[in-house]
């Protein structure tokens, strides 16, 4: 027997503000696909995970991201999101650590709550300015969605839990994936948020989109924000 075609796919990472984009465009616009997708998790390996990933033959792409491209992102996201009716709020990440949130979403997977987490997270992270590389952080937001708290607030402790996270991350290597969000249909492959009606469409569930409201005027305090500490000068996974 042939074994099952995969689901359509989507690499996704609390890292991203254009994941945060698309994951809202998915469930308000077209939520009933929303289960049909593999939900891939993308991030940004610590030093524990690089060698277990090594060890296993795969590599984590990294695109070092220049101080331009930071400030054209900050203006970008706003702009974007104002017209989606969203008031992003900037993360200051002073020392980012992305197996905090991702190792516990695969911890919220197992208990079958992957995609309300995924939104919880979003939300903590790009709206309400909670820092998601903070253990208690991520137990309290997997309490908020039935989630165990110890369990996803311990992830990382969890060798059986990191071995499933280093498989998430051969994925990815195998996937050829560089940044997200990142759309994967049979052969055919799309990157960023922009991408996101044409990936649609090559699963047949293309239909007329919402119109999108006028697009506004960025303010210029989103440039002004810049902050050179911020985790976001990092790879093409901190954009879309």
């Amino acid at each position: 027997m042939a074994p099952a075609p995969r689901r359509p796919r989507i690499y996704f990472s609390f890292r991203s503000p254009y994941s945060w984009l698309a994951f809202h465009d998915l469930t308000t616009r077209r939520p009933q696909l929303v289960d049909a997708l593999e939900w891939r998790p993308f991030w940004e390996p610590d030093e524990h995970s690089e060698r277990l990933l090594a060890e296993a033959g795969g590599r984590f792409p990294y695109t070092p991201m220049s101080r331009e491209k930071h400030l054209y992102m900050l203006t970008d996201v706003r702009r974007l999101a104002t017209r989606r009716g969203l008031a992003p709020t900037w993360p200051r990440d002073t020392d980012p650590w992305w197996e905090a949130s991702h190792l516990a979403y695969l911890v919220a997977v197992g208990e079958g709550r992957g995609l309300a987490f995924i939104d919880r997270v979003y939300r903590a992270r790009w709206q309400e300015g909670l820092d998601i590389s903070d253990r208690a952080t991520v137990g309290r937001l997997a309490a908020d969605v039935g989630v165990d708290p110890k369990t996803a607030e311990n992830a990382a402790d969890d060798e059986r839990i990191r071995a499933e996270g280093v498989r998430a991350l051969l994925d990815i290597h195998r996937d050829d994936v560089f940044g997200v969000p990142f759309f994967i249909h049979r052969r055919q492959k799309f990157w960023g948020v922009d991408r996101l009606e044409e990936f649609l469409s090559v699963l047949g569930e293309l239909g007329s989109p919402e119109p999108a409201p006028a697009e506004p005027v960025p303010a210029p305090a989103s440039v002004a924000a810049y902050d050179p500490s911020s985790s976001d000068l990092g790879h093409a996974g901190g954009c879309g």
